[in-house]
């Protein structure tokens, strides 16, 4: 049966069999489950409980919702994650199903190593990053170089005439 566990600020721990299909957790008289702290939202989360499953969703709340160190807003709870409701601290428990079915046996496989390491007659590229898929333009480049000597001649004509003396009247 799976269980939440708060520690109070005082250290003390109080399970909750969670048996009902949905809990609201928060500070509001209200709730399912109440926890009496100031960083605790008065709706806080709401836990639901589908056949052997738990889910906890963050209602919206201010100081927000932990899981593992981690924000939630929603997500499906594992046997030992630790769960932070604001300042207040939980435990989520659940025992192993005893209808469970047992891992299969392993089996040990031979291996041998490959009769040849040619590359394959398919084989195009390993690397994850695709060639360059554009040509180089000739057109373009030939722009390019244009513009080039045209910013050249225009700024070796504005030195020359810098460099020039003005006539004295």
């Amino acid at each position: 049966m799976p269980k939440l566990t708060i520690r109070t600020e005082a250290g003390e721990s109080i399970s909750h069999d969670l048996v009902e299909e949905t809990y609201t957790i928060g500070r509001s008289p209200d709730n399912s489950i109440r926890l009496d702290d100031t960083s605790v939202s008065g709706r806080h989360a709401e836990l639901a409980v589908v056949a052997e499953s738990c889910y906890l969703k963050d209602l919206g709340s201010t100081n927000g919702t932990l899981v593992n160190g981690q924000s939630v807003t929603g997500v499906q709870l594992r046997a030992g994650d630790r769960i932070r409701f604001g300042k207040v601290e939980a435990s989520f428990e659940c025992e192993p199903s005893s209808a469970a079915e047992p891992l299969p046996h392993l089996e040990e496989v031979a291996t041998r190593p490959s009769d040849s390491s040619a590359r394959p007659a398919d084989f195009a590229n390993a690397s994850p990053f695709q060639g360059r898929k554009t040509k180089k333009d000739p057109a373009r480049n030939a722009v390019f170089a244009a513009v080039a000597v045209a910013l050249l001649a225009f700024f070796a004509s504005m030195i020359a005439l810098a460099l020039m003396k003005a006539p004295a009247f």
